[in-house]
């Protein structure tokens, strides 16, 4: 029975109450899904450009987890050269990819693809690691596959922002799959952060930059230091109390919230294939990450 104590951001926190534990996961969903609003906000609309948008993004998120370990452990220790070079590089591929994505496509169809190119991703660094794969996981892969492909499909979208978001896809993957076995995740999180900064801030220097106005710079920092650094740091927390399947499951929500975000905010309204886009890549995840609990039950009898 777990004991009941104050809160706070840290990798192993305990959160007790259901209730709260549902709350938390929400807002964090909410975080994630307002990450692609704010961006297409910021970008779509021209307040910012994408590469500025992307290194005011990281610098902000740097900043509020170097602050939230240096408060919690009084010190950012170096979590070990594990994972390193692959999670700055996926990172640093991300943040590139999802602002510059974000000139050509609407918030939920871009929250989609990179979900469903994550989702895809991770099931080939299972493969490429020699994990048991079972059926419903390849059957799981297949509808990600198609529902991407249905997206793809000639004249549904620009296929440069949609490649874009697919490398943002691959490197979150990547990121992922590099810092499973983080002995503190919120310290890796923040030493990849800063890590990626000397990589991605000389791309301004190389293609250009332009002064944002008001409204860009600040929806840049509330994406980088509010839905980006707190909203991983909060995932962090609740991660441990959910487990893989039941985080996998909450992930569904984020494209669905960001197209309903896009919809009231920017009036970007999804259209069928988007819907049926949705099914599909959402529906394989869940097949792919839902354990078939009746299942386990027999067998373990």
């Amino acid at each position: 029975m777990c004991r009941r104590r104050r809160w706070s951001i840290r990798p192993r926190s305990t959160v007790c109450d259901p209730v709260r534990l549902f709350l938390l996961t929400t807002l964090t969903m909410l975080a994630f899904a307002a990450n692609s609003v704010l961006n297409r906000w910021a970008v779509g609309q021209g307040h910012i450009g994408a590469v500025e948008f992307a290194m005011i993004r990281l610098v902000a998120g740097a900043a509020i987890l170097a602050t939230l370990v240096l408060w919690q452990r009084g010190g950012i220790a170096w979590p070990g050269a594990r994972g390193r070079v692959a999670g700055v590089l996926g990172l640093s591929a991300y943040l590139i990819g999802f602002s510059l994505a974000y000139r050509g496509l609407d918030a939920g169809t871009g929250a989609l693809v990179l979900f469903g190119t994550v989702q895809v991703t991770m099931f080939a660094g299972a493969l490429i690691s020699r994990e048991a794969v079972p059926v419903r996981r390849w059957l799981g892969a297949g509808l990600a596959l198609c529902g991407l492909a249905l997206i793809a499909a000639p004249g549904a979208v620009e296929w440069l922002p949609l490649a874009l978001m697919a490398v943002a896809g691959v490197g979150w993957g990547i990121y992922s799959l590099a810092g499973r076995r983080a002995a503190d995740p919120l310290a890796a999180t923040a030493w990849n952060f800063l890590l990626s900064v000397p990589l991605v801030l000389p791309l301004g220097v190389v293609v250009g930059v332009a002064p944002p106005d008001g409204v860009g710079l600040a929806l840049a920092l509330v994406s980088g230091a509010v839905t980006s650094g707190l909203g991983y740091a909060l995932w962090y927390a609740v991660l441990p109390q959910l487990g893989a399947a039941r985080a996998a499951v909450a992930q569904l929500t984020v494209p669905v919230i960001a197209a309903l975000g896009g919809a009231v905010l920017l009036a970007e309204v999804p259209g069928l294939g988007f819907w049926l886009a949705s099914a599909l890549v959402l529906g394989g995840v869940a097949l792919a990450s839902l354990p078939y609990s009746g299942f386990a039950k027999r067998s373990s009898q």
